[in-house]
């Protein structure tokens, strides 16, 4: 029964818990002793001061007024507590509990000797007069720096010492049910956990017998020596092992867990041994599917597997650039084989390259647009300056129209390069919003009235449409205001004379919706989805002029407002374009 391991685990258990509970009675005793004395020194000490405020301008005038004596009594009964007020000589004139003229002088008490010496003191001691512990806090008076009379109230230690009674009481009460329970759980988990160890021991002894050399016994009796003499002889050998395997299956998993290329292993038979996650979801296919099917139904390209029947048969890297038409994917693909290792066996690394060629497509476009605007108003420019010095010069009304075609390229230029400065800034984030709860309707009317003479120059009747009030909306006025300006001037441009321009605003669910129809040349089908697109211009466009910008920032704009914008259009019959504010 000593051998036990139950009762090895249990005995230093219990008595630790025991020792603990009892401990730390101790110490809320003697912790909530000094808790209780200093909160009760403090407030004695405040209500000291705020007395003495009261009872200074009296000890002052005259030291032996009887109305101390009366304030002292109405103190005492305010505060609960024994008020005495002593002279500097250790008289007594004010005194809660019993008469002047029973009371003995005060001079020697120790709190008074503090006081007389300009210090605040409390002090705990038995009081002759009520033959009981009493708490004294004492505040000096002082005249000209001069200590003339000391403030003293005392209060019984008596609840002080019944509340800790109490207290030690229900600790030690709920220390013995706490140590019965603990007691009672160690007693039934530690019998739930040695109860499997004995059949374990069973088992891995038998196993070790059969297979593994014979080890010495441990001088221990208990379960648990046993079961370590029977793990002993195989653990050293088996724990080298498995960590060394654990290790590298463990780099291995790391390094194709997180690896953003798709990765592919392939036996010579063409089944697919393995694949990481990129690979998963570039194909679209669960981890745990791929293994044992043919590397064919994986990537589902015969380019990829004519790339890995290549490598197997000629034992050396192969590379292949594809792209997935169906997908818009463009994928590179190495087949590598790896050697004596995995004989026959090829790894195939697939890097998605779709962003970096839009990017490419991207870039190449913007240099072709790019191009294409400026070609033209710097041919323009040749030539006029051309013109001018073979001689246009010397006829001034010529030379003067030709310079203000110049001004006019120019001007062109200009614009140009402000937009695309413009949209780079909105597009990189440098340009920020002022957003903030605005009326709809200032914006509004503010840029139908500024656009108003452009459209009678033009012919044009333009109408602003919307119902009064609109819900309040969280935009950047300036910038909402750029935004329809330049959709009315779009508007303007390409309707011809006699036509109608009709600003609209609507509210729709959390949203404002704010269009601008017109009844012009509208937009082709073609082109309708690539109008917001930098530099883009429909065949129509292009005989009004412009740069191709002014769309393009006007979708930045209101995307970064958290809005949308979207055209809809009938050839011959007009376009709406619309856009989105969210309402306040």
């Amino acid at each position: 029964m000593r051998h036990s391991l139950l009762w090895r685990i249990l005995t230093p258990f219990i008595l630790l818990l025991l020792v603990t509970l009892g401990l730390l009675s101790i110490y809320l005793t003697g912790f909530l002793r000094e808790n209780y004395l200093a909160q009760t020194k403090s407030s004695l000490l405040s209500e000291a001061r705020l007395l003495r405020t009261t009872l200074a301008p009296l000890l002052e005038v005259n030291p032996h007024d009887p109305a101390i004596n009366e304030l002292t009594h109405r103190s005492a009964l305010l505060l609960n507590t024994r008020v005495t007020i002593i002279l500097a000589d250790g008289q007594v004139v004010g005194e809660s509990e019993r008469p002047l003229s029973e009371m003995e002088n005060h001079f020697d008490r120790p709190e008074v000797q503090q006081a007389l010496l300009g210090r605040e003191a409390t002090e705990i001691r038995h009081s002759n007069t009520l033959n009981t512990d009493l708490l004294y806090a004492a505040v000096p008076v002082e005249k000209n720096g001069q200590v003339i009379a000391i403030v003293r109230l005392a209060a019984p230690l008596t609840y002080i010492q019944d509340s800790i009674r109490a207290l030690v009481r229900s600790v030690f009460i709920a220390s013995l049910i706490a140590a019965l329970v603990a007691a009672l759980m160690a007693v039934l988990i530690t019998r739930s956990t040695l109860r499997p160890l004995g059949a374990l021991n069973q088992a891995v002894t038998q196993l070790s017998t059969g297979i593994l050399p014979e080890i010495d016994e441990t001088s221990q009796k208990d379960e648990l020596s046993r079961l370590q003499n029977a793990f002993r002889g195989m653990s050293t050998e088996l724990q080298r092992r498995l960590t060394e395997l654990a290790a590298e299956r463990e780099k291995l998993e790391a390094v194709l867990r997180n690896m953003t290329d798709a990765i592919v292993i392939v036996d010579r038979e063409g089944i697919v041994q393995r694949l990481n996650p990129a690979a998963a979801r570039m194909f679209n296919i669960a981890i745990e599917q791929a293994p044992g099917r043919s590397l064919t139904e994986i990537v589902r390209q015969h380019q990829f597997v004519e790339l890995w029947q290549a490598c197997r048969q000629q034992e050396s890297p192969q590379s292949l650039s594809l792209e997935v038409a169906g997908e818009h994917l463009f994928i590179q693909a190495v087949a590598t084989p790896l050697g004596q290792e995995m004989e026959g066996a090829v790894v195939m690394v697939f890097q998605d390259l779709t962003r970096l060629r839009r990017l490419e497509n991207i870039r190449r476009d913007f240099v072709s647009n790019i191009s294409h605007e400026l070609r033209t108003p710097l041919a323009s420019l040749k030539a006029l300056a051309e013109t001018l010095n073979a001689g246009a010069l010397e006829d001034p009304p010529a030379a003067r129209r030709f310079l203000r075609q110049m001004e006019t390229e120019i001007d062109n230029l200009t614009q140009l390069v402000q937009e695309l400065l413009e949209l780079s800034r909105i597009e990189s984030g440098r340009a920020p919003l002022d957003v903030h709860e605005i009326d709809p309707l200032a914006f509004l009317r503010q840029a139908t009235e500024r656009m108003q003479v452009q459209a009678e120059r033009a012919g044009l009747t333009l109408q602003l449409d919307c119902p009064t009030p609109l819900p309040a909306v969280r935009a950047d006025p300036g910038r909402i205001q750029q935004v329809l300006m330049n959709l009315i001037h779009n508007a303007i441009k390409f309707t011809p004379p006699g036509g109608t321009i009709t600003v609209t605003a609507r509210p729709f669910g959390r949203e404002l919706i704010i269009s601008v129809q017109d009844t012009g040349v509208g937009i082709s089908p073609e082109d309708l989805p690539r109008i917001f697109e930098r530099f883009y211009k429909g065949d129509r466009s292009r005989s009004g002029g412009g740069t191709g910008l002014g769309l393009s920032i006007a979708r930045h704009l209101v995307e970064a407002h958290g809005g949308r914008i979207w055209a809809t259009s009938q050839l011959n019959q007009g376009s709406t374009f619309s856009f989105t504010l969210p309402l306040a």
